[in-house]
């Protein structure tokens, strides 16, 4: 395995099926069941809160917003996805961004998509923008984590080998490796949750909610990707890595996250236009 690992505990990976569910030719993955998953809690969460009087969205609108999300995430993810990391495939054959049942989706692509979708639906409601990214912004998390869980199931983007100490390794083909779809999961999922449910709880100015989801999905994505294998294709001669044998396009594309988020959160609580608290 590569050195003298001496576990109190060992988990092998079990090869777990994609496939979920086979009925013909008729193939319901796990991957989609955790994106169906994500979209539901996200609209059960919405919904509570939308029953809140000072909410931005009244829950009979719910319905439409997760509907744009969906849409936002979906073809920006997949855009996103054939731009950043498959742009010589997308440019020797414009067709495959068709071809979702390949795999390939991007989150950074994926927000792209929200953020606009979500700029026409706050033009439909007539609300603020950032009334309506502070208002989704808790919601998006449950799908950031069983997204990851679903890569984990795929037997995707693994880490790196771990260390003899790391006992929390999976050991993929003899060889024990972080699993940072798990850390993703963790970090993503429940952790950015927690902080923007009791954050946006509080009173605050506009744009804040969405400023500090910036910054700390950038942040953690920014440090797990020191321990995730970068995709080869993206550059060959340094297994995949962009520069100085440990910049990985995650982080390229995370670190204006944490700027632009930073810069939010610092507009939000200083410029007039924003100055009036509101609570969700």
């Amino acid at each position: 395995m590569g050195g003298d690992y001496t576990w109190s505990l060992v988990f092998i990976y079990p090869e777990i099926d994609p496939i979920a569910i086979s009925i013909g030719p008729l193939a319901i993955r796990w991957y989609g069941l955790m994106y169906l998953g994500g979209f539901a809690l996200g609209w059960l969460g919405a919904r509570s809160r939308a029953k809140r009087p000072d909410s931005p969205i009244a829950p009979a609108r719910v319905d439409d917003l997760v509907f744009y999300v969906a849409i936002g995430v979906i073809a920006g993810g997949r855009l996103g996805y054939m731009l950043f990391y498959g742009f010589d495939s997308l440019i020797a054959n414009p067709l495959a961004i068709f071809r979702i049942w390949e795999g390939g989706m991007s989150f950074h692509g994926g927000l792209i998509g929200v953020l606009v979708a979500m700029g026409v639906f706050a033009r439909n409601v007539k609300q603020p923008y950032f009334a309506v990214t502070d208002f989704i912004a808790p919601w998006v998390t449950p799908g950031l984590g069983l997204g990851r869980i679903g890569n984990f199931i795929n037997g995707e983007l693994w880490g790196s080998e771990a260390g003899p100490d790391a006992f929390w390794a999976v050991v993929v083909n003899g060889v024990p490796r972080h699993p940072t779809q798990l850390y993703e999961a963790f970090l993503e999922g429940l952790v950015l949750f927690l902080i923007l449910w009791g954050f946006s709880r509080r009173t605050r100015p506009i744009m804040a909610v969405s400023g500090l989801f910036l910054v700390c999905y950038g942040v953690f994505r920014v440090m797990v990707e020191f321990v995730r294998l970068p995709d080869v294709h993206m550059n060959p001669d340094a297994a995949g890595y962009l520069a100085f044998g440990w910049v990985t396009m995650g982080q390229v594309l995370s670190t204006p996250m944490i700027v632009i988020g930073i810069a939010f959160f610092w507009w939000a609580y200083h410029s007039p236009r924003y100055v009036e608290r509101t609570t969700q």
